[in-house]
C-alpha cells in the first residue's frame, strides 16, 4: 500500500524539501483542509545565512538547525518523512522515493534548493569545498584550523611551513562572508594561541572574475565591502579569471598561488529534481515557472527557492532566503483560493533588501524596507545581526545564538574550534617535499622568519597575484 492511501480523505500537498521555501509553506498550510507530507533527505531544517559562522567556528551546527519534526510538531494536519525522491510521474501525480515508497499528491510544491557549481569542473569539488551543507561547514572549519595546527607542527619539527595561504573564489556574499572571517580567525581570536608561528602573517585571498565583488549590489556598498576588506588584510583581486585549481594551488590569471586551503564560493546550480519534471529549464537547471510559480501545464506542481526561475520586472528573482519564504508562504494562498473556488492571486516578490557582514562588526546592507538606504559599518552590522536572530526558527536557536555573539565578540575567543576527522589537507605534504627540493633547510627556515618565531612573510609566498 502506498503512503498516499493512508489518509484519502483531504487533497494531499506533498512538499519536497525542507528548507526556507519548503518550511514556510507547510506552516503556512497549517489551518487548511489538506494533508501536510513533508519530504526531506535530512532530518533538519538549516539556517544557511549563518553556515558560513559554523564553518569559521563562532556556532555550532545546533545553534542554526532545527528538527523538522520538532518545528511540526504541533501541526495536526503534517506529517515528516526523512527520504529522498528519485522519480516524479506527473501523469500520474506520483514521486517515488529513495526507499521504494510511492507517495501521490494533488499538489507537489518542489523547493530543494541548489547545489554548488564547478562550471564543468567536477575534479576541483574535492580541493575546494563549498558551503551549502552542515557537513560543508564542519569541513571548512576542519581545513582552515588544521592548516595552523600543521603549519605549528613543521615549524617545530623543521623550523619552516609552507606559506599559510587561504583562497576563496568568488566574491558573492558567502565568499566576502567567508574571507572576512578567516581573516578575523587569523588576526583576532588566534594571534595568543601558537608559539612557533604568527597566524596574523597568514594571507587571505578573494577572488573574482568579475569587475567587483557583491556584483548584485549598489555599486557604492561593493566599494565600502572591498574597503573593509582590505582593512582586515584581505587581499581583494577582481577580474581574476581561475583556470585551475590543484592539492595546495590556484591558478588564475596564468600565475600559480600556493594554497594551503582553497574554498569555493563561486557558483551554483539548481537540484537535479527539478529535471524530472520534463519541464523547460534554464542553464542553471531552474525550472522556468510563471507568476503562479507553476511550470508550463502543470498547475498542481509548484516550484519554489533556488529551483525556480520567476521573473519580476523583466530580472530574474535571486536565490536567497527572501523570495524562498515568500514563494513559500504564497503556496497556501493558491491552494486556499483553489479550495474556495476562487481565481489564485499571482505571486509578486516583495524586496525588502540584501545585507552581507565583513567580518567583526562591519556590514553592508542594500535596504529597501521599511526605508531605502545603503548602510555600511557597525550600524549596518547590528542591523544584521538582528534581523538573523528574528528569522532563526526555535527560541533555543535564537538565545544560543546571541550568547554567543556576545562571548565571541567581547572575549575574543571561539567556543566550537573543533577539529575533527582527517589530519590531513590537500597538497601540504606535496608543498613540504617541492620546498624541500628547490631550498635548503637553513633557507627555507630564513624565510620562515624563525628568528622571531613568526610565520613565513608576504614576501616569502611563492606565485602571488598582485594586489589589486
Amino acid at each position: 500500500m502506498g503512503l498516499a492511501e493512508a489518509q484519502p480523505s483531504r487533497p494531499r500537498v506533498v512538499i519536497v524539501g525542507g528548507g526556507f521555501a519548503g518550511i514556510h509553506a507547510a506552516r503556512a498550510l497549517a489551518r487548511l483542509d489538506v494533508n501536510v507530507t513533508v519530504i526531506d533527505r535530512r532530518n533538519h531544517h538549516l539556517f544557511q545565512p549563518l553556515l558560513y559562522q559554523v564553518a569559521l567556528a563562532v556556532l555550532s551546527p545546533a545553534d542554526i538547525a532545527e528538527p523538522i519534526r520538532s518545528i511540526l510538531r504541533h501541526q495536526s494536519n503534517a506529517e515528516v518523512l526523512m527520504d529522498e525522491v528519485v522519480g516524479i510521474d506527473v501523469g500520474m501525480r506520483q514521486i517515488t522515493l529513495a526507499s521504494g515508497a510511492r507517495v501521490t499528491y494533488d499538489y507537489l510544491a518542489l523547493a530543494t534548493g541548489a547545489s554548488h557549481s564547478y562550471f564543468g569542473h567536477e575534479d576541483w569539488a574535492p580541493l575546494a569545498p563549498g558551503l551549502k551543507t552542515v557537513e560543508d561547514a564542519t569541513e571548512i572549519r576542519r581545513r582552515v584550523l588544521l592548516a595552523f595546527e600543521l603549519a605549528e607542527r613543521q615549524m617545530v619539527e623543521h623550523g619552516w611551513h609552507p606559506p599559510l595561504n587561504f583562497v576563496v573564489i568568488g566574491g558573492g556574499p558567502t565568499g566576502v562572508e567567508l574571507a572576512g572571517a578567516i581573516s578575523d580567525i587569523a588576526q583576532l581570536y588566534m594571534r595568543h594561541d601558537f608559539r612557533h608561528i604568527d597566524p596574523t602573517k597568514a594571507r587571505v585571498l578573494l577572488l573574482d572574475g568579475g569587475h567587483r565583488i557583491l556584483a548584485a549590489y549598489p555599486e557604492d556598498l561593493s566599494a565600502k565591502a572591498e574597503a573593509a576588506l582590505k582593512r582586515l588584510n584581505v587581499e581583494v583581486h577582481t577580474k581574476a579569471q581561475v583556470t585551475g585549481v590543484g592539492p595546495g594551488w590556484v591558478e588564475a590569471n596564468g600565475q600559480r598561488i600556493d594554497a594551503a586551503v582553497t574554498l569555493w564560493a563561486a557558483g551554483v546550480q539548481a537540484s537535479s529534481l527539478g529535471r524530472m519534471l520534463g519541464a523547460p529549464v534554464d542553464h542553471r537547471g531552474c525550472v522556468m515557472v510563471d507568476d503562479r510559480l507553476n511550470p508550463p501545464g502543470l498547475p498542481e506542481v509548484f516550484v519554489l527557492g533556488d529551483l525556480a526561475h520567476f521573473e519580476q520586472d523583466g530580472r530574474q528573482v535571486p536565490g536567497v532566503a527572501q523570495p524562498a519564504m515568500q514563494m513559500g508562504d504564497h503556496v497556501a494562498k493558491m491552494i486556499a483560493a483553489d479550495l474556495a473556488g476562487k481565481i489564485r492571486p499571482a505571486f509578486r516578490y516583495f524586496d525588502k533588501g540584501d545585507m552581507a557582514t565583513i567580518g567583526r562588526m562591519d556590514a553592508v546592507a542594500d535596504v529597501k524596507w521599511p526605508f531605502k538606504a545603503h548602510m555600511s559599518g557597525l550600524f549596518a552590522w547590528v542591523t544584521w545581526l538582528t534581523v538573523h536572530i528574528f528569522f532563526l526558527i526555535g527560541f533555543r536557536n535564537r538565545v544560543s545564538v546571541f550568547a554567543a555573539w556576545i562571548w565571541t565578540y567581547f572575549t575574543f575567543t571561539r567556543g566550537a574550534r573543533l577539529i575533527t576527522g582527517d589530519q590531513r589537507l590537500p597538497g601540504w605534504q606535496e608543498q613540504i617535499a617541492t620546498k624541500k627540493a628547490t631550498g635548503s633547510e637553513s633557507e627555507l627556515a630564513e624565510s620562515a622568519g624563525t628568528a622571531n618565531g613568526a610565520a613565513p612573510t608576504r614576501a616569502a609566498a611563492s606565485g602571488s597575484l598582485q594586489r589589486s
